[in-house]
């Protein structure tokens, strides 16, 4: 399979439950930024998400808290770098006990001694590497010789020693397309879970302009779309769809919501317009209705996977064509 089956069944029965309960917009994934403090400065990151303080980090219990009130069956660790984190073995845990799923997105420096031997191997643990093209355009944009190869050999040990893998592709404008099915055949040499394989999004307040316009996506997913049936990419063929600029779907940002040092962030954790303290208060006040139409100026190139797979899967399931499609699709590989 595409996705780990309890992966796959978790999201499958809370989407079930939401519409059992009538909800049109409920959260499948909270994005928990426990700090945002990293061991990286990468180009196509927003400037808060690598300057912050160690000191500025959330209380484990904080996080517990943010998860329980969400509801979210995925929990998906970023920042910063979670690695990090001093108390990442208890929020862990901690998060596990709540039957969530964790995805730890890291860019594997120090898995040695952050994750192997303190973290053990789980069902519900997986590790999200990001390598964002090969050797020389990875350590390109996370500005540091040598990142690629810290990330391989982190990726090969932690499949030795029995963790959940999956790689995480952001394309740029200077990635080839030929990286990525490069990137495709690695996850499988490595015997990786998977590839995850996005567009960038436009931070105003990244160091560089790295990003790719609408064309450019359109033009770089045609090629991917044509090649992901023969790799393990950790995405659904309608958001292949959406990425190549053949169908159209609205954004769907209350699916992923996100919460980190100052608080709940509306409409997404890629623009952060407004911080909440409470959950309430964010999820009744934020307008989701202007912010799934697009007509934002900030809204227009995105087509992140964070804000569309959930149209994406949405829209398949409309139709018993489009059901079938997604089964095979996740029954390929």
């Amino acid at each position: 399979m595409r996705f780990p089956l309890g992966f796959t069944l978790a999201q499958y029965r809370h989407r079930n439950a939401m519409l059992r309960q009538g909800r049109t917009r409920f959260p499948t994934v909270l994005m928990l930024e426990p700090l945002y403090t990293c061991n990286l400065a990468c180009l196509g990151c927003a400037a808060e998400r690598h300057t912050g303080k160690l000191r500025d980090r959330l209380p484990v219990e904080v996080c517990l808290k943010v998860s329980d009130e969400c509801g979210a069956p995925i929990v998906n660790l970023c920042g910063g770098e979670p690695t990090l984190y001093p108390e990442l073995p208890a929020l862990v845990e901690g998060l596990i006990a709540r039957n969530r799923y964790v995805l730890c997105c890291t860019n594997a420096i120090r898995l040695a001694d952050k994750v192997f031997g303190v973290i053990r191997p789980s069902g519900r643990f997986f590790l999200m590497v990001h390598l964002d093209g090969l050797r020389e355009t990875h350590d390109m944009v996370c500005r540091r010789p040598g990142v690629f190869d810290a990330a391989v050999a982190g990726i090969a040990e932690a499949k030795r020693r029995g963790y959940v893998v999956m790689l995480n592709t952001t394309v740029y404008a200077e990635t080839r397309i030929e990286e990525i099915e490069e990137l495709c055949r690695l996850t499988g040499s490595l015997k990786a879970d998977g590839i995850l394989v996005s567009p960038g999004y436009e931070y105003e307040s990244a160091a560089e302009h790295v990003f790719l316009s609408a064309d450019q996506i359109s033009q770089r997913f045609r090629r991917i779309r044509e090649f992901s049936p023969k790799y393990k990419v950790n995405v659904t063929p309608t958001f292949l769809d959406f990425a190549a600029g053949l169908v159209d779907l609205p954004c769907a940002p209350w699916s992923t919501v996100n919460y980190g040092p100052g608080g709940w962030r509306a409409p997404c954790y890629l623009i952060g317009e407004r911080r909440y303290d409470d959950w309430e208060t964010f999820w009744h006040e934020t307008e989701w209705a202007y912010w799934e139409s697009r007509t934002d100026r900030r809204c227009a190139n995105c087509r992140m996977h964070s804000g569309f797979e959930h149209s994406a899967v949405e829209a398949a399931m409309r139709t018993t064509s489009g059901r079938l499609r997604l089964a095979r699709w996740t029954l390929s590989k």
